[in-house]
């Protein structure tokens, strides 16, 4: 099996999208990752329910992710992670691709892999393990302590943004060894891990880049109000944080 279990954003200012965050979706900081330092990053870590919600940003010039911002023109999405039952036969498949691992190492029962973009398309692809498999190293050793489903429980889609869609959906689907399949409603292509959907769209002015994350919400209406008045750019169903579109969704009670 392999299912999403962290989304990363990548912004200028980690504690102004952290509060933004926290206001709209009742969501509480779990873990600060000093590690991070060593990419010239700071960030923070939020649990949505057994997910992940993760924000970076540079703190010292010529970064990646700093590259990453200038390249896209600002703040965005920047990373699907997913955990995988059997990761060494997706890294298997990785490396039979010719496709560069940019980020390859383990710690304490977790072994993350980082595939590099330009090879993977769209966003940043990572596919990671972890034993025992209902923890989280990336998220620290107290992250439990900061889950709140009060408001949103659990990511449902992300639309990644691609030159070539087609391609780049195979390409993931190739890796993961899950099926690509056509959209009925818009025509996308899309591969599905577990209980998620990832969804490859025409990239827009921006270029390549994670657009949008639905999420599970128990009132989409009440999100958006709370966006609303915090002064955020919220249209008929959805609000923009960190550059990225979050689409509240109603959630399965």
């Amino acid at each position: 099996m392999i299912r999403l279990r962290q989304i990363c954003l990548v912004g200028r200012d980690r504690d102004a999208i952290v509060a933004d965050l926290e206001a709209v979706f009742s969501l509480r900081v779990g873990y600060v990752d000093p590690g991070v330092g060593v990419f010239g990053l700071h960030n923070a870590v939020m649990p949505v329910g057994d997910q992940f919600l993760e924000v970076v940003a540079p703190v010292r010039e010529n970064t990646t992710a700093g590259r990453y911002l200038e390249r896209r023109g600002g703040d965005g999405g920047y990373m699907l992670i997913f955990q995988a039952d059997d990761q060494p036969a997706h890294r298997a498949r990785v490396e039979a691709a010719g496709m560069r691992i940019v980020t390859d190492f383990r710690a304490h029962g977790y072994t993350c892999m980082q595939v590099h973009p330009a090879d993977s398309g769209g966003t940043f692809l990572e596919i990671d393990s972890m034993d025992p498999a209902n923890d989280w190293h990336p998220a620290g050793p107290a992250w439990r302590d900061a889950v709140d489903v009060s408001t949103v429980t659990g990511f449902v889609r992300a639309d990644v943004g691609c030159a070539d869609p087609a391609g780049v959906a195979h390409r993931w689907g190739s890796v993961m060894d899950l099926a690509v399949t056509i959209g009925h409603t818009w025509g996308m292509h899309e591969v599905r891990p577990d209980g998620f959907c990832v969804r490859f769209t025409p990239s827009g002015p921006r270029g390549e880049g994670l657009d949008v994350i639905e999420i599970a919400a128990h009132d989409a209406t009440e999100v958006l109000e709370r966006a609303r008045l915090r002064g955020l750019p919220v249209d008929a169903d959805s609000v923009t944080i960190c550059g990225t579109r979050f689409v509240p969704r109603p959630a399965e009670d």
